[in-house]
């Protein structure tokens, strides 16, 4: 079979034998792809330089007859070693492999791919709050799971008002509007921007210190 030569983000890796390593990897085009790295964990392997986590990799990957693929070639593209120097960023960088790579096998969806691409960069600029950069994640998450978040109308289909308070019903993923609300207009309309702009935009915009708390605590109910 001709071989197939592909960016890739490694979601999962497991040690097998003496020195190979079996490997999960999505990609933009053909979605997850397990294979096997021979050899990669020797001391001089070409490839073990061009397989890192919480990177893009360029490989090219020789397709037989069995399940796992072979590595043949590697070469590390971007590596975002910055999420390193933050223990929060890193545990998120790690939450959002585990949620994209248990997502990615129920939905062959290929954004998930950009998605996963996007928060590493995001993660990996310190100037970026990491809550902006879990916001927006969790928020696609849960759109390309079918659990968009509803920032347009309430549970009874009446438009939301900017100056209206709301509570969330998470059985119904609706708001809900109450006169002492948790979510009042300016929350409700930063998480309109968040679903729809990347982390590099929402740090631009000024006086969300009252409003992070609440979008992050809905942004976790939804992607859930």
């Amino acid at each position: 079979m001709k071989p197939l030569t592909s960016a890739a983000i490694i979601l999962r890796r497991t040690n097998y034998g003496e020195a190979d390593r079996i490997l999960q990897l999505l990609t933009p085009d053909h979605g997850v792809v397990s294979t096997i790295a021979k050899g990669v964990r020797r001391e001089k392997s070409k490839l073990a330089g061009g397989l890192e986590l919480l990177a893009i990799c360029d490989v090219t990957i020789i397709r037989g007859r069995g399940d796992l693929g072979i590595v043949s070639s590697a070469r590390l593209r971007q590596f975002y070693g910055h999420i390193l120097r933050d223990y929060t960023r890193l545990q998120f960088a790690y939450e959002a492999i585990r949620r994209v790579a248990g997502a990615a096998e129920m939905v062959p969806e290929p954004e998930f791919y950009a998605l996963l691409a996007r928060i590493f960069a995001s993660l990996d600029d310190l100037t970026i709050d990491v809550r902006l950069s879990e916001i927006w994640f969790r928020l696609n998450l849960a759109r390309l799971l079918g659990r968009g978040l509803n920032v347009r109308y309430d549970v009874a289909g009446q438009k939301l008002a900017a100056h209206s308070k709301y509570n969330f019903d998470i059985g119904e993923m609706s708001f809900v509007p109450a006169p002492n609300g948790r979510f009042d207009g300016e929350t409700i309309k930063f998480l309109r921007i968040a679903s729809a702009k990347p982390p590099e935009t929402l740090r631009q915009i000024g006086g969300l210190d009252d409003v992070l708390e609440s979008a992050l605590w809905l942004a976790r109910v939804v992607s859930e």
